[in-house]
């Protein structure tokens, strides 16, 4: 199937890692042009350089919890790439332990992220023609468990923030999806760490899931990318469910 991104211009946050880089790399084979951003400039400037072959990429080292480092990237990024068609929330402090401080990043990082990323970006969007807004959430944002606190509040609250934007938007032709990943494991990511760390952890997780294994990157890469494509014009407010049917509950 050709979803018609071919030339779409495309941001994506926390472009170097897991999902995000999966998407990133995602959005090139579909012919995308693709601004991407995270904090460390050597992952940023290695990223680049791995992907640049597979078509137009840039790399920005901006840290998401700076709403104006932020949102300069967004009009920065919208007149290098000439507008913007797609903005895709991908970053997460990943901060678990029900502390203080990790409510306080969560919120600030993986919510309040979401929402600049999606005011620096409306502006750009009302100028294309096929608008659209993914936010990557969790399962631990639609059902309680071992990461309820200040992880599973802050992705539960962007699968509420992104339902009523995709009410608010829909006059304007803009679409807002949202994805929930289940357990995700890639190198350098936190079920790598657990497994190393954490054995009887690493296999309980893995054990819930019927299907034997934890998810990979680009399973859930698969489902962003569509979602921000034109092929998915009547889908707005969803939230996919990406975790081989992990959750138990059903989504009504």
């Amino acid at each position: 199937m050709d979803l018609q991104l071919s030339g779409k211009r495309v941001l994506v946050t926390g472009g170097t890692r897991g999902i995000g880089r999966a998407t990133v790399s995602a959005f090139l084979d579909e012919g995308a042009h693709v601004g991407f951003c995270a904090r460390t400039p050597d992952d940023v400037a290695r990223t680049e350089a791995e992907l640049s072959a597979r078509g137009t990429v840039h790399g920005c080292v901006v840290d998401v919890s700076d709403g104006q480092a932020l949102t300069t990237w967004v009009d920065d990024s919208a007149r290098t790439l000439g507008g913007l068609d797609v903005v895709v929330a991908c970053v997460s402090a990943l901060a678990i332990p029900d502390t203080e401080e990790n409510w306080e990043v969560s919120l600030n990082v993986d919510l309040m992220h979401t929402v600049r990323l999606v005011k620096a970006a409306l502006p750009h969007l009302r100028q294309s023609p096929t608008p659209a807004i993914v936010a990557v959430s969790s399962v631990s944002g639609r059902e309680s468990d071992f990461a309820s606190g200040p992880y599973g509040t802050a992705k539960t609250a962007i699968v509420g923030y992104i339902h009523g934007l995709a009410l608010q938007l829909a006059d304007q032709g803009i679409r807002a999806n949202t994805v929930s990943p289940g357990n995700t494991y890639f190198e350098g990511g936190v079920w790598a760490d657990i497994e190393r760390s954490d054995h009887t952890l690493f296999d309980t997780a893995t054990a819930l899931n019927p299907t034997g294994r934890m998810g990979r990157p680009d399973e859930s890469a698969v489902a962003i990318v569509f979602l921000a494509s034109p092929r998915a014009s009547r889908i707005s407010g969803t939230n996919l469910v990406v975790d081989g049917a992990l959750t138990r509950g059903i989504q009504l």
